[in-house]
């Protein structure tokens, strides 16, 4: 006999009978229903009797968490120019740089005389 896991939100689970992974999304204690989330993206809905009949087993959330996005690129996770370099982190920080560098550069031309 089966051991009984409890859902919970957040949580990923392997479906043995037809070897699918999921993670719960939303538990209904008035509907008393659990709402799941394939890794391919598909939603799901069980009545939280069957949830219990189910046999499923808590694992580990896959290493390629990209299983729902449609489309996705490898490269796209890593867009170029976002990665850290070793300076990045050793610089001391600069107060007035950060001030001056964020929000919309206006040219000097354009900046008004008070």
């Amino acid at each position: 006999m089966t051991k009984s896991v409890d859902p919970m939100v957040g949580q990923w689970y392997h479906y043995p009978q037809k070897a699918e992974k999921f993670h719960v999304t939303v538990i209904d204690d008035d509907a008393a229903t659990v709402e799941i989330q394939y890794f391919d993206g598909a939603i799901g809905e069980f009545e939280l009797t069957t949830w219990y009949g189910l046999g499923v087993e808590r694992i580990e959330a896959p290493e390629d968490w990209t299983g729902p996005m449609d489309n996705i690129e490898k490269d796209d996770l890593n867009p170029v120019g976002t990665e850290m370099q070793r300076e990045d982190w050793e610089a001391p920080y600069d107060e007035e740089k950060e001030k001056t560098s964020a929000g919309p550069h206006v040219p000097e031309h354009d900046q008004q005389e008070d």
